[in-house]
């Protein structure tokens, strides 16, 4: 089992960025490597089908992006406006500051599948090239990645916490809040400093127009990424006994470093084996933040990677290239602050 789940890994972390079907296909791959997670595991039954498709979030998640993205098509011309009216009363910047630090703080209230939506949406319409774009995207999800932790209701990373620590509804801002909110603020300024210098609107509503997304590929999309999220639920399940074999009995602060298995693995799924009442305070905070600044590193490490990745059309490689360079020296700092 232990060799073939780490062919699995190795195959899910290199084959996106090697072969150009796979990329192209990420969603499907990443579907078939969970099927084969759980047969390696011994663990693949009709029941476990069941129980997946079971999960609301596999519904809420696709239902949100399906809806949502009607929605904005709808009303593009009216977004498109309304920033521009922002763009008249404050610099590109400080708009793009206000957007991060915004949507890495609300994560946590209207959920990370809310903020992302709205994130994509503003930054399909800002006056950018693609390159900034990119970078303004992969920051932002950085920031609510971080701040969806806050609540119970931001992500399902927080609600498994909370019911497994027997918490209240602050308890994850009382244990993570401290270091949460100035990643956030920091993410915010980062966005600030690595997006370049705008465009003017024309060329801006030029590109827009070009690729616009019908109905069908709002669809289409849909139902990506309701595979992608069913892939990771496979994922997670395939890996599980690996991680509660060989994992969740070893030292907070190499579990801190292992868990940037996040970064390609269901992030919940690895919380909820590893996450202990028996715990004290700083190996809760280890674990979570190192699931926290892994899921930024690469696309399937979050719900807004997959959800952003989909509508900007970012590849693995471009994700990479800024993910996991910011991810590490992330990795880094917290551990030196928290250890």
């Amino acid at each position: 089992m232990l060799v073939g789940l780490i062919i699995i890994l190795l195959m899910v972390l290199i084959l996106p960025f090697a072969v150009t079907e796979v990329e192209n296909n990420l969603e499907f791959f990443l579907f078939l490597m969970g099927l084969v997670a759980t047969i390696i595991s011994g663990i693949f039954d009709f029941h476990l089908i069941v129980r997946i498709l079971q999960n609301q979030l596999l519904y809420m998640i696709s239902g949100a992006v399906l809806f949502a993205g009607i929605l904005f098509k709808l009303f593009q011309d009216k977004i498109k406006v309304a920033i521009q009216d922002a763009l008249k009363i404050m610099p590109l910047k400080f708009f793009i500051f206000l957007v991060v630090l915004i949507l890495g703080l609300l994560s946590s209230i209207i959920t990370a599948i809310i903020a992302s939506l709205v994130l994509v949406e503003i930054i399909n319409n800002l006056p950018l090239n693609r390159s900034n774009k990119v970078r303004l995207n992969i920051i932002a999800c950085f920031a609510i990645g971080l701040g969806a932790v806050l609540t119970p209701i931001g992500e399902p990373l927080s609600t498994i916490v909370i019911i497994k620590m027997d918490g209240s509804f602050t308890y994850l801002i009382e244990k993570v809040g401290k270091y949460i909110i100035p990643g956030i603020l920091v993410a915010s300024v980062l966005s600030v400093v690595m997006v370049g210098q705008g465009q003017s609107f024309a060329t801006t509503i030029n590109m827009v127009a070009e690729k616009e997304e019908t109905y069908l590929g709002v669809i289409i999309r849909a139902f990506k990424v309701f595979i992608f999220v069913m892939a990771l639920e496979l994922l997670g399940a395939g890996f599980k006994p690996f991680i509660d074999t060989y994992i969740i009995n070893l030292d907070s602060r190499i579990l801190y470093w292992i868990n940037m298995l996040s970064a390609v693995l269901d992030n919940a799924t690895i919380a909820a084996a590893e996450v202990s009442p028996s715990m004290s305070d700083t190996q809760v905070q280890a674990v979570l933040m190192g699931l926290l600044v892994s899921g930024g590193m690469l696309i399937p490490g979050n719900i807004p990677n997959i959800i952003s990745a989909g509508k900007l059309k970012i590849k693995s490689g471009e994700w990479a290239c800024l993910g996991l360079p910011l991810g590490l020296i992330g990795l880094v700092i917290y551990f030196l602050i928290i250890f």
